[in-house]
């Protein structure tokens, strides 16, 4: 039997679902993707995916990996950042994780990693020219504690982006946040710089899928469906997708919020 939304409203073009746990919007919004995948596959036979690496995923990722019914060798798949400084086999990188949680699992017919390990600028233009052989079909993302998407913190994000992906300093909430989110042991720990696609790489995909549970993300959602449109809160931008969904649990999300 289908989780039903606790409700469904429409900000600008974004629609959001909220949940009453986190792990009825993970499990629901996994549903919601792997139905988009298995028709997509039937379309068009492949599709090409980017995918978030964050805590605030295990529930999605998790049920994605269990799903019945996909041609996983029809997929094409991507994440959207990597630090820059952590050893090749550290189990805090954004590679390590996504592929654990669920490239291991299910084997993709195609796995793009960013390799941050050399040449910034090199790999830039490497995993551009891989993303844009052919359009992203569907994008699974989630929001940061600053309302970054990816490691697009407010002070780098930027809407008209010429890059497809860019060398990026983190600050200082991003980092706070790994450390909140268990990724790391103290502030100092967490790397400075990373790897991230950027805001106009995640927006052109044709699907986006957002998964933002927690009560450290309520303020977050908060500005992204109820302030300005603004690079101060870079999730704000999603209300201007045509095809986006937001799901939210009751603790990252009020429901008189709006």
């Amino acid at each position: 039997m289908k989780t039903k939304p606790l409700e469904i409203k429409q900000v600008d073009q974004l629609e959001i679902q909220v949940y009453r746990t986190r792990q009825e919007m993970g499990e629901t919004a996994a549903e919601q993707v792997i139905e988009r995948m298995k028709l997509l596959i039937s379309q068009q036979g492949q599709v090409r995916m980017i995918f978030a690496s964050a805590p605030s995923q295990n529930e999605f990722v998790d049920r994605l990996a269990q799903a019945d019914g996909i041609d996983w060798s029809k997929v094409t798949a991507f994440h959207m950042d990597e630090y820059i400084g952590l050893s090749a086999d550290s189990a805090q990188k954004f590679s390590t994780y996504i592929c654990e949680r669920l490239f291991n699992r299910v084997q993709p017919g195609r796995i793009h990693l960013i390799d941050s390990t050399g040449s910034a600028e090199e790999e830039c233009r490497r995993y551009a020219q891989l993303l844009q052989e052919q359009p992203i079909d569907i994008v699974c993302l989630g929001i940061g504690e600053n309302g970054h998407l990816a490691f697009n913190d407010p002070p780098v994000a930027d809407f008209h982006d010429p890059l497809w992906v860019k060398p990026v300093e983190l600050d200082a909430v991003c980092r706070q946040q790994q450390v909140n989110d268990g990724c790391f042991p103290q502030f100092d720990d967490v790397p400075t710089h990373a790897l991230t696609l950027t805001i106009p790489t995640l927006l052109s995909g044709k699907h986006l899928y957002c998964i933002v549970p927690g009560a450290t993300k309520r303020e977050a959602v908060n500005k992204t469906l109820s302030g300005p449109i603004t690079t101060e809160c870079p999730a704000s931008i999603l209300r201007t997708h045509s095809n986006c969904t937001l799901f939210v649990d009751t603790d990252s999300y009020r429901v008189d919020q709006l």
